[in-house]
């Protein structure tokens, strides 16, 4: 046979409009089918691209090749799997009919997408996009625009945010308060910017597949992980419950004596957190019989900076707020280079332990 002529029908609409069961072979079979599916809805595009294959089929049979028309259909779920039930649907059509080229029909961009798949299997000799007169590029500014909210970080950047101030003006209108609407959706709408900005979503993805992962594979690291969770939740209320009631106080201290409060409060707790996630990385290398240097160092670097995060904060309220500290109260100073100094020897205590115990495995 010359020339085989492809009918595409990517989202199947034969199938959940029609009920016709794809492929559909034969010019008769096709008038049939396209009777059917305009009945079903007249407006379906699909209709259209049935119909200008079939005049297709006419020219060429009047030019006396030997032709064949056949419609093709994919699945409601377009992607792999509408691309992989075409595939399979073409490859039974080229085993029948050896074709030596075939001419694509289709109603636009979207079932064009499939021609790879065509091309890889037999020769294209043509592709023939039918359209409404009256709406050129509709189709293909549609498949456009659904390619592109598909993509999840497209519309997570876009709808996120409308759908965030929409929320609060809604919510602050119900209370009775819309003044504090904008002032409140500027606010979420920046720190959503912000959040996307810094790659903060990327993390937090990230953190929930290892969490997902150690669960299913029975890591210590699951355990040490919602430690470490519990420690961050004990950190933050209490660094913001100090840093509270000094805000509410009589004196006021400012913000940087504000922020060193919360940070002297909780970052112990921030500090035992982290040690608790490399412990539990540490127990689970071990098991494993896996050697890996930097983690045995990493609770000796986040302890020493830890120490450098209290030992400033302590150094700061003495000499800004007048805070007294037992053993360090006039000598501040001293304290903070002692710290420093001792926060060396930590790294460098950390680095020589995980250099030996790498060694002994």
């Amino acid at each position: 046979m010359d020339i085989l002529v492809l009918c595409i029908d990517r989202d199947d609409d034969l199938g959940r409009k029609a009920r016709i069961e794809s492929p559909v072979v034969g010019r008769a079979a096709n008038v049939e089918a396209t009777l059917k599916l305009g009945l079903a809805d007249p407006e379906d595009s699909d209709v259209n691209t049935i119909l200008g294959g079939i005049k297709v089929y006419d020219d060429l049979v009047t030019q006396g090749k030997a032709v064949e028309i056949a419609s093709v259909a994919g699945d409601p779920n377009v992607g792999l799997v509408s691309d992989g039930k075409i595939a399979h649907q073409i490859d039974a059509l080229i085993e029948r009919f050896r074709p030596q080229g075939v001419v694509v029909v289709s109603d636009g961009a979207e079932d064009e997408a499939i021609l790879p798949i065509i091309q890889s299997r037999v020769k294209v000799d043509g592709v023939r996009r039918v359209l409404v007169k009256q709406s050129h590029n509709l189709e293909s500014t549609y498949y456009l625009l659904k390619q592109v909210f598909r993509d999840p970080k497209i519309s997570h950047t876009f709808f996120i945010p409308i759908g965030l101030a929409l929320l609060i003006y809604s919510t602050f209108s119900f209370l009775g308060r819309s003044d504090f609407a904008v002032i409140a959706i500027l606010a979420a709408v920046g720190v959503y910017l912000l959040f996307r900005g810094l790659g903060l979503d990327d993390f937090i993805d990230s953190t929930k597949q290892t969490f997902k992962g150690n669960l299913y594979r029975g890591k210590v690291a699951f355990v040490t992980y919602v430690l470490a969770a519990v420690l961050v939740l004990i950190a933050t209320i209490q660094g913001s419950a100090k840093f509270w009631d000094y805000y509410t106080g009589d004196i006021w201290y400012g913000y940087l004596v504000l922020m060193m409060v919360f940070v002297n409060y909780s970052v112990w707790w921030y500090v035992a957190a982290g040690i608790c996630v490399n412990l539990g990385k540490i127990l689970d290398l071990y098991i494993e019989g896996v050697g890996d240097e930097r983690a045995y160092s990493y609770p000796f670097f986040i302890f020493a900076t830890g120490l450098i995060f209290w030992s400033a904060s302590v150094f700061i309220l003495v000499n800004s707020a007048g805070m007294a500290f037992p053993l360090i109260s006039g000598q501040s100073t001293e304290y903070l280079a002692a710290s420093a100094v001792l926060a060396i020897l930590i790294t460098l205590i950390g680095v020589k332990i995980s250099r030996k115990m790498v060694g002994r495995r």
